[in-house]
């Protein structure tokens, strides 16, 4: 039986951790993770404030007053963790965790009788949809190259 040892594109291989990953990519993947996770650190600091809990709660999310400080934390753990590239896999799985509830629960357009909020509420929930696509990636894949562990 022969073993591959192929290496997968998107992993790091020895010649990466030697430092020959592109230059293009030494830019555009740090850009992007940084893109990526800026809108979760710019939202965070309103998951601190009762306007964001009352919301919350008005959407039928149980125990608001501590879950939705947790999810401004997890916000701001998992931005970050992605930004640097620190354990960029378990910072994207809380913006995973953080994603998937607040998604369903504050953007069920469905639920909306009014065609204006529903056509907003849905673009939310799209919105919402994308980046979770984006994190399930970087937990996936990783943060690429550039990153503090360089996974």
């Amino acid at each position: 039986m022969h073993k591959s040892t192929a290496v997968h594109p998107y992993t790091h291989s020895d010649a990466h951790e030697a430092g020959h990953a592109s230059g293009l990519a030494r830019v555009v993947v740090p850009v992007a993770r940084t893109l990526f996770a800026a809108i979760f650190l710019v939202a965070a600091p309103g998951h601190f404030q009762g306007s964001a809990v009352g919301y919350a709660a008005s959407h039928g999310v149980p125990f608001p007053g501590i879950l939705v400080p947790l999810s401004g934390l997890m916000s701001i753990v998992g931005a970050l963790s992605v930004i640097l590239g620190y354990r960029a896999r378990l910072g994207a799985w809380l913006l995973v965790a953080f994603l998937l509830p607040v998604t369903l629960f504050m953007h069920d357009f469905w639920a909306v009788a009014d065609p204006m909020e529903a056509a907003l509420q849905q673009g939310m929930f799209l919105k919402n949809a994308s980046m979770l696509g984006g994190a399930l990636l970087i937990a996936h894949f990783g943060a690429g190259p550039v990153s503090l562990d360089r996974e």
